[in-house]
Parts: C-alpha cells; structure tokens; sequence
C-alpha cells in the first residue's frame, strides 16, 4: 500500500495535493485525509477494471465499491430528484440501518447514470478489528454468515431491528429488501442495509417474513431454537399480524436473555463556554467534570446523562437549559425508581419528561412575557441505561454518536430545516445545507406548546463494548467527531485513555478547531461481560402475549405516558393551542333542489324569449393549444466546484493581504471564525493566556510568516490589520494583534486577490508617498 500511486486530492481548499490512498494526512499540509466509500446502484460498472477511475474521480474498489477521491469537492446532483430516490430521502431517520443519497456519476465509457451511496453496509475509515487488522472499505458481512455463531441476545437484537424497519419499508414498497439475505449486512449489534430493493411483486407481508427467518434456525440445539420456531409458525398462520405483535414477543426474548450479561457503566462530562463566548449557555448532567461508574442492576444506580444547549442568550438559554436538566433528572430518578419498568415505560416515561420541560420553561417564558424569537429555549440529548438496553432521548441538533472499533455512527438526527427537508423527499442533504436558513432548528424545548413538540426515543441494545458520545454543536460543527473518534475515543476501548481524560480532550479539540460555541461533551462507556451461570431457557405464555397485543392500542405512546407518570410534577403550558373543527352541514337536501330547479326553470324561458341573450350564450372559437403546460425552469441547489489552485504552490504566502469571512456555504454562520494563539501547536485550555482572541467575520490580516511543527502541521503567523466595526465579541482580535494558526483551519476563511481602500488595510496600508520638495531656483 505504500507504493500506491497518489490519487486521493487533499479536501483543504489552498492544498489539494494528490496523496496515497493509505496516507491519513496530506503530505504536504497534514490536514487529515478524508476517505469516503461509496456503493454504486445501477448498470455500467462492469465495462471498468479495479482501481480505474469512474467518472474521473471514483475509484473502482471492488464490485460496486467505489472511493471518492475528490472529497473536497460537491458530487454531481440531478436538478431535479427521480421518484425512485425520493424513498431514500423519506427513509432518512432510519440512516442507521439505511444508506443515503451522495450523489451521481455518469462514466464517459457508460450511457448509463449510477447513483451513488453513502453509509451503506461497507466499513469506513478507521474501522478495525480488536487484532488491529484493517477493514476500511470492504463490505460488512452477511447477517446470515453470522447468525449460527452469534450469541441469543444478538440473534434477537438483529430479529427485532428487522422488525422495526418493516411497517415503514411496507409503506415505502421497499419491504423486500429486508427478505434479500445479500442486502441484510451487519457491523457487529447493528443491521446494515447495502441499497433499498422496490417491491415488484406487491408489498410482502408478515408471513413471507416469518417463512425468510424459518430458513435460518438449522441447528436444534441454539438457545432460541424453539422460541424462533414457534415465532415463526404464528408468522406464517397469521397469529402475529402486526409489527407491533412481533415487538412484543421479540422484546421478551431479549429481556429474558438480556439476564445472561453484566453491564458496567461509566459516565464523564466536561463543559466550557468556549474562547468566543461571555457565558455558557449549555449544561449538562452530572455536573460538568464528573466521572461515576456504575452498575446496572444495583439498587442505588442512576446511569443518565443529560447535555442541553440553551438558545436565548445569557439571561434566556442558560436559564432554559438549567431547567431542563433539573425536570428531566428528577423525572428520569423517578422512572428509574418503579420496580422493574419495561421497555415501554421507559420509552414512553423518556418522552413525557421532554414534554414536562418543555412546559417548564414555556411556562417562564409566559411568565416573563416572551413572545416569538425572544422566548428562551433548549437543545437536548439524554441518555439512560436500564437492563440490557441504552435509551436515547431527543430534541432539538444537540447529537449523539456511537463508537465502537468498527466505526462511530451518528445515531440522532437533528431537528433543523435541512433534516426536514430530507426527510420530505424535496432536497438531497448536502443541497439542502446549501439554503440560508438550513441549520434553523424546527423544534426545541421552550418554544412552543407541548402538542407541537416530538421528543425522538431510541433504544440500543448493549450486547459489546462501545461508547455513546453526546455533545452540542460546539463540538459536532464541521464533522469533528468524524475527524477524531479513531484517535480520542477508541482508546477508550482498548484500555489506553481514561473516560474523563477524553472528555477533556474533546472539549480541548472543540475550542481549539471549532471555538464558536460554548461546548458539552457527556460520555457514556459501556462494558460487556457475560455471567458465568447458564440462563434458563426462554419460556413466554404465547396465549397470553397474543391476546394482549392482539389489536392495536386506543392510546397513543404519548397518552400511555402521560397516565404512567400522571404523578410527576409537570404543571401545562399557559401556550393556547386553537382547534378547529370541522362544522357540521345545516343545509337540508329537498329545499335546495326545489330551489335550484326553479332558478334553472327560470333561466330556460329567458333563453327563449330574449334573442340577445342566445347571441351572447354562444360559444367562440379558440386556437388550439398544447395538452402540455409550459415547464417551470428548475434551478439545482449543487453549487459550482470552487476554482481549484495550484497545489505545487503554496496557498498562503509571506506579505500576502487577505481577507478572512465566512466560506460561502449553507452551514450555520458562526459568529467568529477561529481564533490567534500566541504559539504553533499550542492546546488551548480554558480561561487559558496562550489565546490571543477570536477572528471575527470580515477582518483583514496579512501573513508574516509560516512554520512547520514536529507534527508536520503546518502553521500560519498573522497580523491582524483591521476589524470590522460592529463586532459584539468580547475577546476579538485587534488592529497589530499577532498569532498563530493552522493553515488548514485558516484556508477555508480566506479570500485573496483583493482591490482594498487603505482605510480597509489599517494598519497593513503603505505610507503614503511624501511630497517632493520644489526644486531651488
């Protein structure tokens, strides 16, 4: 691999230097490289031979595996979006399990277009296994390779994330992908899809499911072998006739073996309000710079981390996100508290705590006459362990992530226009960060009455050793998570990092490579042993189950919440919420059509009496026109690649005026753009003296200099020669201000070539030439 011929562009806009496919950093800035496998649907492939490019910029793998070696740059998009992808878009907060539109390509040898996927069932960048051999870029294997040699407690995991993908891909018409054993893939606990298959044969139903899943249970003696025959006999005769019912019996199974493990929980969390900002408006729970453990199962335990972001500025967001964490920690110990919930008091539990906070602050913000945007509000995601399982609870664009040695996958999907737009099936997502008002959240707590607000709970099975990452957007802007869970929190796992040391360190690369926004970081680490007593084998009271879930509940998972915790605190928003009913016809039938056949009685005999009238009645002749209306231009929301620089110069150069403001894209404009430090190399604690202040949007600088670290990273020397008037940042930089920063994280602000004033230059301006004196006579 090392004598690869470098073909992988560097994505650091003043660099794109060409570099081997098994470099991590660029030779030449050290940026870190960004690797991005992709699955190709459609024909046209196999005129190519591995390791050819197609399209001039993907490189043919293996099969239809393709990696992109322009990363930097926007892939193709249609302008307008095929039917048949729309399915992808509306299946988007299933991105766990189901792969999601990157693009297009048409290859010059093909007449044919292939679309292009993004976290399909291939591993990505950094995945390994616990030997260290290496598995990026090749296909995950197939659930049914694994199926006899994976525990019961997976076994059932996979069955009962099919089962929940299957009421949705029904509606979709893409059901038949979940009977397609080469489509089904696994990256260990999780089900991994490769592409979506259409259902042309009609939409399956649970009895072809039942008879798919009978076909892998081959060996009498596994532990579920009678529980998954049986199961699938109900299935085929018509027994369990619901998703809902297939839950059911799925989740005592799992209960039941869910016993066979011991789980050790771990909790650190570290907040800081950035070197941007006056204040900190996030908060999180435990307090910020704990570190518990605990575990599960033991009377006295509370595993439950909480991370807010608040919105409202200082005497708004951080009273909202300080009265999330207080309702939804008490209402999270009163949960934990019933003997035993199941997993449907939880998940209903989790949701009416959200709504309670929500209530909360909306009710302070009536109190205090907020209305519109000067209503304080909050992000939130919240973690919970009980039994065998991880819950998630979620609002807002605060995220979390999961991280194991195969990968580190965003779990939440965040509550903002451009999510929402996906979601709908009207833009691709990186088109969609293309529109002004694409990071705008939809919804948070506080903002509005409780019967507009969705909390999203998600459950996870904890059957390995993995870590849950939960952070604000101080961290998760410009994909930073992806740029370091390899090297910060896999270390984890292996035993070399201590849980409140990366919590640390994540907050430290926060404010050093983003450094826009306060930062909370909770982490939740999660240890897997099994018991060394055998479990008793599964025994359900099919009869009973049956009739219980039989039909569909009259409550909603919201009403069924709101009865199991009437007894917590949670007075209502004083929010009115107006419904409109329909009103009830008053008209009755036989005096209308009385009426209208004297009305047309009456226009009958004017027609015959009065000649003017027929003359005007009759009909004129019109040109024919087209059946076809006239086509709206549609304009694509993919903007123009930016103009490439020659990546055998170097981008920023001594004496070089420049111009740092934010890069024209639809990400959420931040409200500095970096920040100077005294020294190259330098980590950035808080409240530390290394900073010199924070780059605001529009500020001129001229570079003095460059210099490389022991890192080979290399580092810019700026003087700063004016700012922009205006600026609300404390700690902004100043006119004769020097500083350091990398060059990768300076490239993107900048622009060159510039036709500027000398009052633009400040300090930065030539002397003005002196007068010459008048010649002696």
């Amino acid at each position: 691999m090392q004598n690869d011929p470098p073909i992988l562009q560097c994505s650091n806009f003043f660099c794109q230097a060409l570099n081997s496919e098994s470099h991590q950093f660029c030779h030449k800035c050290r940026s870190p490289l960004i690797k991005r496998y992709l699955w190709a649907v459609g024909s046209g492939l196999e005129i190519f031979k591995p390791r050819e490019l197609v399209g001039d910029r993907y490189l043919l793998k293996t099969g239809q595996v393709l990696l992109d070696t322009k990363p930097g740059f926007p892939p193709e998009s249609p302008v307008e979006i095929p039917v048949s992808w729309e399915v992808y878009l509306r299946l988007s907060p299933s991105r766990l399990h189901v792969p999601q539109i990157y693009g297009m390509v048409t290859a010059p040898r093909s007449t044919s277009t292939l679309l292009l996927l993004e976290d399909a069932a291939i591993y990505p960048d950094g995945a390994k296994l616990k030997s260290g051999n290496e598995l990026a870029g090749s296909l995950m294997p197939k659930l049914t390779s694994l199926w006899t040699e994976s525990d019961p407690l997976r076994q059932l995991n996979w069955l009962w994330q099919i089962a929940q993908l299957w009421e949705p891909f029904c509606r979709e018409n893409v059901a038949s992908t979940l009977l397609t054993s080469d489509l089904l893939r696994v990256d260990a606990s999780f089900v991994r899809l490769l592409d979506l298959q259409p259902d042309t044969q009609g939409t399956p139903d649970l009895t072809q499911l039942g008879q798919f899943w009978a076909q892998w249970q081959q060996n009498p003696a596994d532990p579920i072998s009678d529980f998954l025959t049986q199961l699938c006999q109900q299935m085929i005769q018509g027994q369990i006739r619901t998703a809902d019912q297939l839950l059911d019996r799925l989740d005592q199974g799992m209960t039941h073996y869910g016993q066979g493990q011991t789980r050790t929980i771990q909790i650190a969390t570290f907040t800081d309000q950035g070197p941007s900002r006056q204040s900190n408006e996030d908060a999180c729970y435990p307090a910020s710079g704990s570190h518990l453990s605990f575990k599960i199962g033991d009377a006295a335990s509370n595993p439950v981390v909480i991370v807010c972001d608040g919105i409202g500025g200082h005497e708004g967001g951080e009273v909202a996100s300080g009265l999330a964490i207080a309702t939804l920690q008490t209402q999270a110990e009163t949960l934990l508290s019933e003997t035993d919930p199941d997993a449907a008091t939880l998940v209903s539990g989790l949701e009416q705590a959200a709504l309670s906070a929500n209530d909360v602050i909306s009710q302070r913000n009536d109190q205090e006459h907020r209305q519109e945007r000067q209503r304080m509000g909050t992000t939130v995601v919240m973690a919970l362990a009980h039994a065998h399982e991880l819950l998630i609870n979620h609002v807002g664009d605060s995220r979390a992530y999961r991280i194991t040695r195969t990968g580190c996958y965003q779990v939440t999907l965040d509550d903002d226009v451009a999510s929402r737009e996906v979601r709908l099936g009207y833009a691709l997502y990186r088109n969609a960060l293309q529109q002004p008002s694409s990071g705008a959240l939809v919804q948070a707590l506080g903002m509005s009455s409780s019967n507009f607000l969705h909390p999203t709970v998600q459950r996870f099975v904890l059957d390995e050793d993995c870590v849950f990452l939960l952070c604000s957007d101080g961290l998760s802007d410009h994909d930073r998570v992806d740029e370091c869970w390899e090297e910060e929190i896999v270390p984890i796992l292996d035993g070399t990092t201590a849980l409140a040391t990366a919590s640390r360190r994540l907050v430290e690369i926060a404010n050093t490579r983003n450094g826009h926004d306060n930062v909370t970081v909770g982490l939740v680490y999660c240890q897997v042993t099994l018991n060394q007593t055998a479990i008793a084998p599964l025994q359900i009271d099919w009869d009973r189950a049956t009739s219980q879930s039989s039909e569909p509940s009259s409550l909603s998972p919201r009403s069924r919440s709101a009865e199991s915790l009437e007894e917590l605190p949670s007075e209502p928003s004083t929010l009115k919420t107006q419904i409109i009913q329909r009103p009830r016809s008053s008209f009755r039938f036989l005096p209308l059509l009385v009426m209208l056949l004297a009305l047309f009685g009456i226009g009958g005999l004017l027609v015959l009496l009065v000649p003017e009238i027929r003359v005007a009645l009759n009909p004129v002749s019109l040109p024919p026109t087209s059946s076809f209306p006239t086509p709206i231009p549609t304009v694509s929301l993919s903007p123009d690649p930016p103009t490439p620089f020659n990546s055998t110069s170097s981008a920023l150069e001594a004496r070089m005026v420049i111009l740092l403001d934010r890069p024209t894209t639809g990400s959420p404009q931040p409200p500095v753009l970096f920040s100077l430090v005294r020294q190259p190399n330098a980590v950035v604690p808080p409240a530390s003296d290394q900073t010199i202040g924070s780059v605001v949007p529009g500020t001129i600088a001229r570079v003095v200099n460059q210099q490389a670290t022991e890192d080979r990273i290399s580092w810019v020397r700026l003087e700063v020669c004016s700012v922009p008037g205006g600026s609300k940042v404390a700690n902004a930089v100043k006119p004769g201000d020097f500083g350091w920063q990398e060059e990768r994280t300076v490239g993107p602000f900048v622009t060159q070539n510039l036709s500027l004033k000398p009052a633009q230059l400040g300090r930065c301006a030539p002397p003005a030439a002196s007068a010459s004196p008048a010649p002696t006579p």
